[in-house]
């Protein structure tokens, strides 16, 4: 099967129209699949075009989706708006605004932003009725896997040192074992690894396997794995990083302003 992958879109629907035009996705006439690894939406202002793109190719049975990091942060802001405090949205302090998370929640909802600072139990029944969160993030799994390739958004969960999985970089991690198996918060804080890091210097792997991930720009791993590149400076790199047992593809889109994407066949 070949597949055309992407990652961390964040709401980018032209960047990624042209991405998978150059690769040649629209016009592919074999079988194949485009896989999502994750953070399809916040910090774009396209999330309705990203949602329409994604069902149709959801109708056409071409799409593998994977969760990313900000599809649980969409949940969380959901239930902070129905059941917590709201004065971190009022004053515009809210992380959940610094995401962009807010910003989706308004484009799926079409609620002007005062208003919906006013009416939150509205605009969180828009959103729940919206087909990006009834439709497209159902489908939506912690990972797919292929004879010779895992897809993941951050990166497969790991065993910490003191049994907090939750990602620091200063915390001891090894391989767990029972990955394709891990609990659910587990899976939530492996969206937020490094899995360029994870890979190349926590010597974290899956035997015989690739892992591709998205969640962390690439230019990191041309920076500090490949030493080939500054990692925002003007010769950073945000094409994909190539390591051994790792693919990193997230281009940092809303600095980069592009999209990666790369042909797997497996």
């Amino acid at each position: 099967m070949k597949y055309y992958v992407v990652a961390d879109l964040h709401g980018f629907f032209s960047l990624t129209k042209e991405a998978l035009t150059k690769k040649g996705f629209f016009d592919e006439k074999e079988e194949c699949k485009l896989i999502i690894c994750g953070d399809v939406l916040d910090r774009g202002e396209e999330a309705r075009e990203l949602e329409a793109l994604i069902l149709e190719l959801m109708k056409k049975d071409r799409v593998i989706l994977i969760r990313g990091n900000h599809e649980d942060l969409l949940e969380r802001m959901l239930d902070d708006l129905e059941y917590g405090e709201l004065y971190p949205f009022e004053t515009g302090t809210s992380y959940h605004m610094k995401n962009g998370t807010w910003q989706t929640a308004l484009m799926l909802s079409g609620l002007e932003n005062n208003y919906a600072l006013s009416h939150t139990r509205e605009l969180v029944r828009k959103v729940k009725s919206s087909d990006f969160y009834k439709k497209i993030m159902p489908e939506m799994r912690d990972f797919f896997e292929t004879e010779n390739y895992v897809f993941v958004h951050g990166y497969i969960p790991a065993v910490s040192s003191d049994g907090n999985t939750e990602y620091r970089a200063t915390r001891s991690f090894s391989y767990n074992e029972n990955w394709r198996n891990a609990s659910k918060q587990d899976w939530e804080n492996a969206r937020w690894y490094n899995g360029m890091e994870f890979c190349a210097k926590r010597g974290i792997s899956v035997e015989g396997k690739t892992v591709v991930c998205g969640h962390w720009h690439c230019s990191y791993g041309h920076a500090w794995i490949s030493h080939i590149c500054s990692e925002f400076g003007k010769n950073a790199i945000f094409e994909p990083f190539y390591g051994e047992g790792v693919i990193g593809i997230d281009a940092c889109t809303a600095f980069s302003k592009q999209v990666n994407c790369i042909i797997i066949e497996d």
